[in-house]
Formats: C-alpha cells, sequence, structure tokens
C-alpha cells in the first residue's frame, strides 16, 4: 500500500484518525537559508532553557502541524517555522497532530523570504487565524528586519502595536520578541530574539555557559584578593588570633 492510500486508509476506517507515528513527518524540503536556520535555532534554544524546569510545553520548529483530514488528503504537511505549545506534557514529537493533542500551537512564528512571504502573510495567515485559532502570530523576515505581530481578538486578528524600541510583546508567554544586532554560530547579523518584559535577552546556551564561566572568574579573583589581603596582615601583624 502506497502512501496515499494508507493515509486514505486511517482517514477512511473506522478505527481511531492517525497519529503521529501515522502520518508523514518530513517532505524533504529544506529551508531558505542558512540564516533562516540559525535564526529558527536562536528562537528555539533560548526559550527551551529559560523553561529548563518545566514540564508542560511543547517547543517545535519546521515540524508539520496536522489540524484537519482534509490537509492530510491534499498532503499540505508543511508546518510553522516555530511553534510553541503550553499546557501540554513535555516530550519529543515527530509532528504535532491537533486531533491527538487536544490543542493548536499558543503562538506561531514565521520567517519571511521572497519565495513565501506572500503565503505566511495570506493563506497561513488565514489558517492560523480561522482553523488553527492561533492565539498569537509573528512574522519576521531574517533579511530584511520585518516584524509583525497578531493577537487573536473575538476571531481576527488585531495587528500588536511594538513599543518605541520597536519590541513586541507576547502576552501568551509573557516575554517580548526584540531585534539585535550581533554575531550568532559565526554569522554577524540582525537577529530576532527572546527578552523578558524588562529587556533582558534570553542566553543561547553558549551565551549562559560564557555567564557562568565570568562569573566563576568574578569568584577566583575575589578569593584570591581576599587571600593577598589576608598574606599582606600576616605578614605586618603575624598570624590572626583564634
Amino acid at each position: 500500500m502506497n502512501d496515499a492510500a494508507l493515509l486514505e486508509h486511517f482517514l477512511t476506517a473506522a478505527e481511531l484518525p492517525p497519529g503521529e507515528d501515522d502520518l508523514p513527518c518530513s517532505d524533504g524540503i529544506p529551508l531558505e537559508t542558512q540564516r533562516h536556520g540559525l535564526q529558527m535555532y536562536l528562537l528555539m534554544e533560548p526559550l527551551t532553557l529559560h523553561w529548563a524546569e518545566r514540564q508542560d510545553f511543547f517547543v517545535g520548529g519546521n515540524m508539520f502541524v496536522y489540524f484537519s483530514p482534509e490537509q492530510v488528503r491534499a498532503y499540505d504537511f508543511r508546518g510553522p517555522d516555530v511553534f510553541i505549545v503550553l499546557d501540554v506534557p513535555r516530550r519529543e514529537r515527530k509532528s504535532w497532530v491537533v486531533w491527538q493533542e487536544g490543542k493548536g500551537p499558543d503562538v506561531v512564528i514565521e520567517l519571511l523570504s521572497e519565495s513565501t512571504a506572500a503565503k505566511d502573510k495570506g493563506q497561513k495567515k488565514q489558517i492560523y487565524q480561522d482553523r488553527l485559532r492561533v492565539p498569537e502570530y509573528f512574522w519576521f523576515d531574517p533579511f530584511r528586519g520585518e516584524l509583525a505581530g497578531f493577537s487573536l481578538e473575538h476571531g481576527i486578528y488585531v495587528p500588536l502595536e511594538a513599543d518605541p524600541q520597536g519590541r513586541l510583546t507576547s502576552r501568551q508567554l509573557q516575554l517580548m520578541l526584540v531585534h539585535w544586532e550581533g554575531k550568532f554560530q559565526g554569522v554577524e547579523a540582525p537577529w530576532l530574539r527572546w527578552a523578558s518584559l524588562e529587556g533582558v535577552l534570553l542566553p543561547t546556551q553558549q551565551e549562559a555557559a560564557e555567564r557562568e564561566r565570568q562569573r566563576a572568574e568574578q569568584e577566583r579573583q575575589r578569593a584570591a584578593g581576599l587571600e593577598a589581603k589576608l598574606a599582606r596582615y600576616q605578614e605586618q601583624f603575624g598570624d590572626l588570633p583564634e
């Protein structure tokens, strides 16, 4: 039985609908550019690290989101570039199957390119609004820096207003999306990053490790300074009384 026949069997049989183990999880289509891949990772990794102690979320990227049998029959599998789901068990998924999980994404971010911008701003936005009912939808152009966000209000996407620094707040995540100029994985570029509501960037694993190294070095220098002061005291006054 080929893939199409197998899918039709699952969709029409009297048994349970197909789950993530039954549905395709790859279409062989690569990401647009290296920067798109890095940007996707830069949004996913710091958020996952930020919630390291939580067990009630899922962060996905460039994976299928299934929301209807009609979508499966049309082989319309390609999902969001980045999406976040809250209040679900934290575990690995091959794809996101709405009828299996009981809900869709809470936040979706699409990374624009010349070949996808029209679809991301039109067809996909409509699907996220009308079919998946995603509470917050953002798009970002990794090369042009264009950032926009929308909140679902009474079933309609209403544009989010950026603050004076051009930052957009996600009420769902209680975090901000901010522009950041810097080097990530050897690529100097304008990036989109998560920050706290106070404007503090969520660090990458490398940045967190560097901060820990700097903290340890500061502690070492502090201890060395105290030892030097003690040595000078002992030279002048002798050993400290017990």
